[in-house]
């Protein structure tokens, strides 16, 4: 409480001269002072969002929604790069970059009831805003779970070592496939590369601000990420532990998820997680979110 505090404090002239910047009719954003004493003695943290497709439905009926209690049928799907002072982790890959092969939307037709778009591939991005590393300087790579949404990238990524729950590891290898929506044919060099199999919990650089949350349901091993940022505070990644507004409030559950009690169970332990560290909680797909947030190459910390 009192580290918070001392946030709000030194935070307080940057607060108060956004305020009157509105009051006064400005319109160019004003960025928030990144001294090292503003830092509070920490060193840096950030996180880069970037905007890696979007997923289109006829009908949200699979999700246990329908289709007249929302008029939401598009979701976005972000990646997400944590730049740690001790390494740099991919936190979801995004869609498939051959997706951006096709202009406008793409029909996948292994995935039934959705198509996808993708105008510009994670390293497109990265090569665009030379932010000084790329998919082969990463040290780690986790994906919330192992949907093809989320780890389009995953054959892309060179000498990072894959932070993997047991669940998910072992399906994505299973013959036959056991998991809906997943395409091993993403998943091939995840074979070989360095990996840490996880069987719960894991705090990624040893210091509690890079935590993936164990929360399975939705695919075996499916997990959340949890951030402990200085200036804007933590915040916790959603994955696909709820894909709508509505599923958060109602505790839907898709009808795809393989195991539906065990994701009311990980609903409930992200939620007390969430309640006990005051995070702010991202739901990932919620394109209407996502429009609200600073994008790569701006970065929050």
């Amino acid at each position: 409480m009192a580290r918070r505090c001392g946030r709000i404090f030194r935070w307080l002239p940057f607060v108060l001269a956004v305020t009157l910047a509105a009051a006064c009719g400005g319109s160019e954003p004003v960025s928030p002072p990144t001294d090292v004493d503003a830092m509070e003695g920490e060193t840096s943290l950030k996180l880069y969002v970037f905007d890696c497709g979007r997923l289109r439905f006829d009908t949200v009926t699979n999700f246990s929604i329908e289709d007249d209690e929302t008029d939401v049928r598009e979701l976005v799907v972000p990646c997400y790069i944590v730049d740690h002072p001790d390494g740099r982790m991919l936190w979801d890959g995004g869609l498939p970059s051959y997706v951006a092969d096709t202009d406008g939307w793409h029909a996948n037709t292994r995935i039934g009831g959705r198509t996808a778009r993708l105008d510009r591939t994670l390293p497109e991005q990265l090569t665009e805003f030379d932010l000084g590393f790329d998919l082969s300087s990463l040290d780690y790579m986790a994906f919330s779970h192992i949907h093809y949404d989320h780890v389009g990238v995953a054959n892309e990524v060179t000498g990072a070592t894959w932070l993997v729950q047991q669940g998910d590891y072992d399906a994505a290898f299973a013959d036959p496939v056991t998991v809906p929506a997943v395409q091993t044919e993403l998943l091939t060099n995840l074979r070989d590369v360095d990996r840490m199999v996880l069987t719960g919990d894991h705090d990624v650089f040893g210091d509690g601000r890079v935590r993936i949350i164990s929360a399975p349901g939705h695919t075996p091993g499916h997990q959340v990420l949890f951030l402990d940022l200085v200036l804007i505070g933590p915040i916790v990644l959603s994955g696909d532990l709820y894909h709508f507004r509505l599923s958060r409030e109602d505790r839907r559950v898709p009808v795809f998820n393989v195991d539906p009690q065990m994701s009311l169970e990980s609903m409930e332990k992200v939620e007390t997680f969430v309640t006990e560290h005051n995070a702010t909680f991202w739901i990932e797909h919620d394109l209407a979110l996502f429009e609200t947030l600073r994008t790569a190459p701006l970065f929050y910390e």
